[in-house]
């Protein structure tokens, strides 16, 4: 177990090394271990060596120029210079949320960007302004559509918070497809096997090979097969990419930069970067603020009431198994299998920083 203290100070000085300012190797550090807090350890420290490979092959900017490119007074345009996703899209939450103050939501969609982490933590900003916040990202084609064998849109995550007033917040955070690439990457390095309706072959047949992607395999919609509901999740996942890339300027569908360095960057994109959308709704332009939390705990109320299955606990909120392991990791430490171990030292070696 690692504490989340120590952690922070050696990510910290690895984003440091890499040439970001010291504020914005701070929050960078802070987005990434959020995810490791919550639980969601594929898009964590476990990423950070990836982030560096992208840095060392030039295609990570440590001190970009974030600037709004194109705005109304509900919306905008970012340009993220291809800065880390880890401060584009905080930067542009914040630029969402100042204009909800003004005029009662704000949308960006943003270009020229990173990786961006987990959507849950650009989302969950809003809160803090008694706002709802929406982000979403798309990624590394890595997913086939219905049908095809085709590697052609990303795991494209959408996550939600909502603000409550006594219980603790509803956030959805949820990939796209059936299972996001990094919980590929954990089955690897624990060398089992992926579950069915995660994965296909190259010729589209069902695979439980969590190396499938290596060797020309894709991952599949949300819903696995049309019989289960994979149209549904690959229309969402559409829709990810749409508001994130075709909007805002970036990279779309097959286009979109591998997360990877050692996959070539493919030739006349049509766009620039990685794409983000981040929304922010002020709850009073809808309806009194204290009125919406009341019925909002009320809605989660009802439903922890629910009568629950046989060999099942309890129902549970969006939200709950997270915020639940964020106090144990707090408390307990962060664990990290020894593959991320060995990762992280190799970037202590690399940098002459202390693991």
């Amino acid at each position: 177990m690692y504490s989340y203290r120590r952690l922070f100070e050696f990510t910290q000085n690895v984003f440091l090394n890499m040439g970001c300012p010291p504020e914005d190797a701070k929050l960078a550090t802070e987005v990434l271990l959020s995810a490791d807090l919550r639980g969601i350890d594929s898009h964590g420290v476990a990423r950070l060596s990836g982030y560096v490979r992208l840095w060392e092959a030039g295609r990570i900017n440590p001190k970009p120029n974030i600037r709004i490119v194109h705005e109304t007074p509900s919306t905008a345009t970012v340009d993220g210079d291809g800065g880390l996703g880890l401060l584009v899209a905080p930067r542009a939450m914040a630029i969402a949320r100042q204009k909800a103050a003004q005029v009662g939501t704000g949308w960006v969609s943003v270009k020229n960007s990173n990786h961006f982490g987990i959507a849950g933590y650009h989302a969950m900003m809003a809160l803090e302004e008694d706002m709802i916040g929406i982000a979403m990202t798309n990624a590394s084609p890595l997913v086939a559509p219905t049908f095809s064998t085709d590697r052609m849109l990303g795991t494209n995550p959408i996550a939600v918070a909502v603000p409550t007033n006594n219980q603790p917040p509803f956030v959805a955070d949820l990939a796209t497809a059936a299972a996001a690439n990094g919980k590929l990457e954990i089955l690897q390095r624990k060398e089992k096997k992926a579950p069915v309706g995660w994965i296909q072959t190259e010729e589209g047949h069902r695979s439980t090979n969590a190396n499938e992607l290596k060797e020309g395999g894709a991952l599949l919609p949300l819903g696995s097969d049309r019989v289960h509901g994979s149209h549904k999740g690959y229309a969402l996942s559409a829709v990810v990419d749409i508001l994130s890339a075709v909007l805002s300027g970036a990279n779309y569908g097959p286009w979109v930069p591998p997360f990877v360095s050692f996959l070539p960057v493919a030739e006349n994109l049509p766009g620039e970067g990685i794409g983000h959308f981040l929304g922010a709704m002020r709850i009073d332009a809808f309806r009194p603020a204290d009125e919406f939390k009341y019925h909002m705990d009320n809605w989660i109320g009802a439903f922890r009431k629910a009568k629950v299955k046989k060999g099942e606990k309890a129902v549970l909120i969006p939200g709950d198994p997270e915020r639940e392991m964020t106090t144990k990791r707090l408390q307990k430490g962060i664990p990290l299998l020894a593959p991320v171990e060995r990762d992280l030292e190799a970037l202590a070696q690399r940098f002459n920083i202390n693991f």
